[in-house]
């Protein structure tokens, strides 16, 4: 099965994407105000670049891909 590109995927990476941002922007906002303020600024400032980095990987359809390869390395049932 070879790379199939899908609209569906592609709008729903970019609202990720989007919300990645906009997470990136108030990070120190929600830091101050759901964690432990200063101390955890760079933690939220990682979540939303993973936030940002997930919505890629969903707007170019790779996510199945990887999560094919890792299902098929855990579920493998070659039988020796």
């Amino acid at each position: 099965m070879g790379y199939e590109f899908s609209f569906g995927s592609f709008f729903i990476g970019i609202i990720i994407m989007a919300v990645g941002s906009v997470f990136m922007y108030f990070h120190q906002w929600v830091a101050n105000n759901f964690g432990l303020g200063a101390a955890s600024y760079d933690k939220y400032k990682l979540y939303a670049l993973g936030t940002c980095v997930l919505g890629f990987l969903v707007m170019t359809n790779l996510h199945w891909f990887i999560l094919g390869n890792i299902l098929t390395v855990i579920f493998n049932r070659s039988g020796s």
